[in-house]
């Protein structure tokens, strides 16, 4: 669902109120995250939260294992993107009648392999007849005070990404027979790769804030940051890591359609220089799939989380930077 619309549609719900909730939906976040206590039969003074999101989509790319791999990798991210740990997975799944058994054993067994590869646990699952969708729900666990929210974000953090930006313009291509799979292998490997280094190193150096970049685009949810934080975030063009290949097949018009919503949604809260070549601010505002991690780390601790990250060869990409808001909450530069 587009930004601007589900934004619409939670703000005339009440979903009550309950001190055991500490990050909900109204800021958009990655997870939920919700305290657990003496009434959930753990001692006095525990600090212990658990984080919970799901998600689920079709096909991104023809070979089975790898949609299954991406899609888990995909939903894991938003525990870590909230700086926790995840410990188990329900699998969600949607197949119509006749679907090969090998081909749902190899999503299956993608899937299941990222599990492992978290150390988490396959918990169980659903399946129905219907259209091809797979996914999971996730379960993990942070310390309370360590949750890494979007609302943390503070005026002078500095702002990281961790992964190239460019997966929409890629698997667009690519389902429509514009490239083939030698092209885009390299990008379903990065997409299947987990956030995992890159949360424990940021966990390792501190941060204010922290979201994955997925379905909203790297614009939509530097934006969801701003917004809950009441900062703007700048973020400049040149130092944002573009996927090879990415920027060619987006001066063909290969975006997933995210870039059209993005633009609709936004139109009021980013910022863009006329200078910038069109092609280039779609691909900030396409929609990503199992992208890198957006994160906001005070200006005293970016060395610190330039090393951890490096330790871990998780690419390093300074992108931008917090300031006080004087306008729209996302500024291109």
């Amino acid at each position: 669902m587009p930004q601007g619309r589900l934004s619409q549609v939670l703000r005339g719900l009440d979903i009550g109120t309950d001190d055991r909730l500490l990050v909900g939906p109204q800021t958009l976040d990655d997870a939920g995250v919700v305290l657990l206590g003496q009434d959930e039969g753990l001692p006095p003074g525990s600090r212990v939260a658990l984080v919970q999101t799901v998600d689920f989509f079709q096909p991104v790319v023809d070979d089975p294992w790898f949609y299954g791999a991406i899609a888990a990798a995909n939903a894991i991210s938003d525990v870590y993107a909230m700086g926790g740990r995840p410990i188990s997975v329900l699998n969600l799944a949607s197949f119509p009648k006749g679907f090969p058994d090998d081909w749902l054993r190899e999503i299956l067994r993608g899937g299941f392999d990222k599990v492992a590869e978290s150390g988490a646990v396959v918990a169980g699952g659903h399946t129905v007849d219907g259209e091809i969708l797979f996914g999971f729900a996730v379960t993990g666990v942070v310390d309370a005070d360590r949750v890494a929210a979007n609302a943390g974000a503070r005026a002078g953090d500095a702002v990281y990404l961790t992964k190239p930006i460019g997966m929409g313009a890629m698997t667009t291509a690519g389902m429509k027979g514009k490239i083939g799979w030698e092209e885009i292998e390299p990008a379903a490997r990065q997409m299947a790769e987990l956030n995992r280094s890159a949360a424990e190193a940021m966990d390792a150096a501190g941060f204010d804030a922290c979201t994955d970049v997925t379905g909203f685009g790297l614009l939509g949810h530097a934006h969801t940051v701003a917004q809950a934080s009441d900062v703007c975030m700048r973020i400049h063009a040149s130092e944002v890591p573009v996927f090879e290949g990415a920027l060619p097949l987006a001066r063909q018009g290969l975006l997933s359609g995210g870039a059209k919503r993005g633009r609709a949604n936004l139109a009021q809260g980013v910022a863009i220089p006329e200078h910038l070549e069109e092609a280039l601010v779609d691909l900030f505002f396409d929609a990503e799939t199992s992208g890198g991690l957006l994160i906001a780390v005070p200006p005293d601790q970016a060395g610190d989380l330039e090393a951890e990250l490096a330790r871990r060869e998780v690419p390093v990409a300074r992108i931008g930077e917090c300031v006080e808001p004087e306008g729209p909450r996302v500024e291109l530069l």
